[in-house]
């Protein structure tokens, strides 16, 4: 089951299931305590809570009327680095003095995690993700991301643009918040697909597309068995001395990077599409 925020035709916010070309409003004043997407995320049972809070009285909207909103409500957005053996590769490649650095994180038994987003400063979908002004090196990374409940247990997955200043984190590591912390620098969505850490990953593709213009300027692609930890063990390293009583959402790393030429320009779009999970799509504004 996939759950979303949307704006109908009529500029309505609704908390929605999505079917099959559709979305079904829910009824969000049958349960007290239950007025966020979160709400239905973090209970014990969320595919039965949300079914039973469809609203049989509102008819089904095609989901080409509605806008999707990113489906975030007040969770804090961590990522986790060099999770992926060509993510490890490439920041070794961009970074002459850190190389080191990278190359011991990936086979550490602690993880790289680092805070990403506050919700406000999520993109949703077809909103602008930004390029810093004072980055010449500037890429998308495509991630799967995991929905977290308070206790740290996946509830779901979503689709995540960690964008990234390469040319900063490459001139030093310490840069790093300020490579990835700015205005414009995550896109979240468009819908939350309900489920656990048994996923098995090997069925689960990354698609990047970038276009400029007329023009297909970038694609690559990963499987999600390509991950070099597991899901439960991202989730627990980053709850062990953090409290998330709003839930996290956690974007698990990139194994698909372009080419060290590539940077993205003004009014590029970029697709990410994550195999029965969702597909992501932004433009591109620098500055």
């Amino acid at each position: 089951m996939k759950l979303g925020r949307v704006i109908l035709p009529n500029d309505e916010y609704h908390v929605a299931a999505i079917e099959e070309g559709a979305v079904r409003v829910l009824d969000m004043s049958q349960v007290e305590n239950c007025r966020r997407l979160s709400d239905i995320l973090h209970a014990p049972d969320p595919v039965g809570l949300a079914r039973f809070l469809i609203d049989r009285q509102f008819a089904p909207v095609a989901i080409e009327e509605v806008r999707f909103l990113a489906p975030v409500d007040q969770q804090e957005i961590w990522a986790a680095g060099v999770t992926y053996k060509r993510s490890q590769q490439a920041r070794m490649e961009e970074s002459e003095e850190g190389a080191s650095h990278y190359d011991r994180v990936y086979s550490a038994d602690r993880p790289e995690l680092f805070f990403k987003a506050t919700a406000q400063r999520v993109v949703s979908p077809g909103e602008p993700v930004r390029v810093r002004a004072d980055s010449d090196w500037s890429v998308p990374e495509p991630e799967f991301a995991i929905v977290l409940t308070p206790g740290m247990k996946v509830c779901g997955y979503t689709v995540g643009n960690d964008m990234s200043a390469r040319d900063i984190e490459g001139a030093n590591p310490l840069y790093l918040p300020q490579a990835k912390v700015y205005t414009g620098c995550c896109a979240i969505g468009p819908v939350v697909t309900l489920g656990g850490s048994d996923l098995e990953l090997g069925s689960v593709t990354i698609r990047l597309q970038i276009t400029r213009g007329q023009e297909q300027v970038f694609e690559g692609e990963t499987s999600l068995d390509q991950l070099h930890r597991t899901l439960d063990d991202l989730a627990g390293w980053l709850g062990r001395e953090l409290d998330f009583p709003n839930g996290a959402i956690l974007l698990t790393g990139t194994g698909i990077i372009p080419p060290d030429e590539f940077s993205l320009e003004n009014g590029d779009q970029v697709a990410i599409e994550i195999s029965n999970i969702g597909r992501l799509e932004n433009p591109v504004l620098k500055g």
